[in-house]
């Protein structure tokens, strides 16, 4: 049985080469970046990922490399949502097959649907594969929310094992924070309130911010499950301005910028993509400086 998958959980970016491959070279060294820097699991293939324009091959070659190179030494969620209720179907258990930890599977974006077919959307891929899968609550990329009511049914799932709550709605948080249990749990989806959605039940993150400062967004979580609230507040109140600045333009965008300015080798962009306008990569690179982050030189 898998280990209960609790804390920061890096929603990890895909490197790219300058003639748009993935940079496979690259991917094994932020895998083994993060596990030497307290990161308790990965998510490959998020929306920091840029999965909404990569190929199925592409996937399958970043997910089999990502698990390749953890080597089990952390767990490896992978991104498996399509807004096809096949498609996710067959990733979830294609991924499940390559020795997936858990599967992230989103509500059908475009597309949308009915209650029902939301139900059923999420279904498909819990009885299909043999990972256990994660909703993703994130309107602000799907156009929809997944009600409170579908969260309830599928909840009770025996392959069901979370939510990733990306609304940014305390008040929707509020509502599915009544369905947790042991076998049913939340993760922030927010880096910005990732300390309050924690306060309600949550056991983590599902972090864009752990990108860069990985071990801090894992303290942070370890400090507020070991009791130590105030000083898990402290962090994110410290950190609030960047988090902002995280966001200052669509993710990925300014957290690929952020880690090549840190050297950390984030690489280029999948169209549509594009690079962060100059003035401001200038306020991002202002605003890191400002809470102790060291730029390469010329940044």
């Amino acid at each position: 049985m898998m280990k209960k998958i609790t804390g920061s959980v890096v929603a990890l970016v895909t490197p790219f080469n300058a003639d748009g491959s993935v940079d496979l070279g690259r991917l094994r060294g932020l895998v083994d970046w993060h596990v030497e820097n307290q990161t308790d699991a990965i998510l490959v293939l998020g929306t920091t990922g840029e999965t909404a324009s990569t190929t199925l091959e592409e996937d399958i070659i970043t997910v089999r490399t990502v698990i390749e190179q953890v080597n089990g030494r952390i767990p490896v969620i992978a991104g498996s949502g399509s807004n096809s209720s096949q498609m996710q179907r067959h990733k979830s258990v294609l991924y499940s097959q390559m020795g997936a930890d858990a599967l992230l599977c989103i509500s059908p974006y475009y597309v949308k649907t009915n209650e029902e077919g939301m139900y059923q959307h999420f279904l498909m891929s819990a009885e299909a594969a043999t990972a256990p899968i994660i909703l993703y609550n994130v309107p602000g990329r799907t156009g929809c929310k997944i009600s409170p009511e579908v969260v309830r049914r599928l909840s009770t799932h025996p392959n069901v094992m979370g939510i990733k709550e990306a609304s940014g709605d305390i008040g929707y948080a509020m509502k599915i924070a009544r369905y947790l249990s042991d076998d049913f749990v939340m993760y922030s989806g927010n880096d910005d309130i990732t300390v309050p959605l924690m306060s309600i039940g949550a056991v983590g993150t599902i972090s864009v911010w752990a990108n860069i400062m990985p071990r801090t967004v894992h303290q942070m979580c370890e400090d507020y499950a070991q009791g130590r609230h105030a000083e898990a507040l402290a962090t994110q109140l410290q950190y609030l301005e960047l988090i902002d600045a995280l966001f200052m333009e669509v993710n990925p965008i300014p957290v690929k910028e952020a880690m090549n300015l840190m050297g950390l080798k984030a690489g280029h962009f999948r169209m549509p993509m594009f690079p962060m306008a100059d003035e401001n990569r200038k306020k991002l690179a202002k605003i890191m400086q400002k809470v102790g982050l060291t730029l390469e030189d010329g940044a």
